[in-house]
């Protein structure tokens, strides 16, 4: 009888940390979703004034002896240029006011030709980039991806359009230690970034991919021709109708 008593105690104890453990998981989750949500609506109407990935770069400037630096100066949605707005999503993300964050289609392509071995080739769209560049850290993992599609759902139904694309141009990276178009055109070509011409709006997006690597200042034969396509499909374009 005392074996029977001992392995029903035991029983319920080994019960009772199962649903411990459930009800402590629950409470993970929803605090998440409450935490992640009232951050996206936080970021609706306030600018973020620092991402993982300037923090980052920072640190590995002093790392390397060189001086902290983060250059960035926000710019408002209708304060931005019209020509970037538009090279953006021409060299970007064509279907970025036609999607709810994800372009099935240039992520079948891109899966099409890395699956063929041909050069690497990323299928994100601006608004997923938005979210990996302003929430995220950097790196690649399959968690880090799920994250950023999480994010991707959350801003695409919290956020405009239009918020998505000015926090897109005023935080990504676009030189060592330089963050956003404004930053960026001061930086280049002495000038405000309200001012830039098609040409240097393209050029300036010819460069995303790897800003570190590539220069505005410097175009290299591929960048020019980078920023020949891109101008193309601003032609192709002509208005970006919010």
């Amino acid at each position: 009888m005392a074996k029977r008593k001992s392995s029903s105690r035991s029983g319920r104890k080994g019960g009772n940390r199962v649903s411990g453990f459930f009800r402590a998981l629950k409470k993970v989750v929803l605090w998440f979703f409450i935490v992640t949500i009232a951050w996206v609506l936080l970021y609706r109407f306030l600018n973020p004034p620092v991402t993982w990935l300037m923090m980052q770069r920072a640190i590995e400037r002093k790392w390397d002896g060189k001086s902290w630096k983060i250059e960035k100066e926000w710019k408002s949605f209708d304060e931005l240029s019209d020509n970037l707005k538009l090279a953006a999503v021409a060299g970007e993300d064509a279907h970025f006011l036609e999607h709810w964050g994800f372009d099935m289609k240039s992520i079948q392509k891109a899966y099409a030709k890395n699956k063929a071995g041909k050069p690497i080739r990323g299928g994100s769209t601006i608004s997923q980039q938005t979210a990996k560049n302003v929430f995220l850290w950097p790196g690649r993992s399959w968690i880090r991806k799920g994250f950023e599609a999480y994010f991707t759902l959350l801003i695409e139904l919290l956020w405009s359009k239009e918020r998505i694309l000015e926090v897109y141009l005023n935080v990504a990276e676009m030189g060592d230690g330089i963050y956003g178009a404004e930053a960026a055109m001061q930086h280049y070509f002495n000038k405000s970034s309200e001012k830039m011409s098609k040409r240097q709006a393209a050029l300036l997006i010819a460069v995303l991919p790897n800003p570190l690597r590539w220069s505005p200042a410097k175009p290299t034969k591929y960048i020019y021709y980078k920023q020949y396509l891109i101008l193309r499909n601003m032609r192709n374009i002509r208005k970006l109708n919010f």
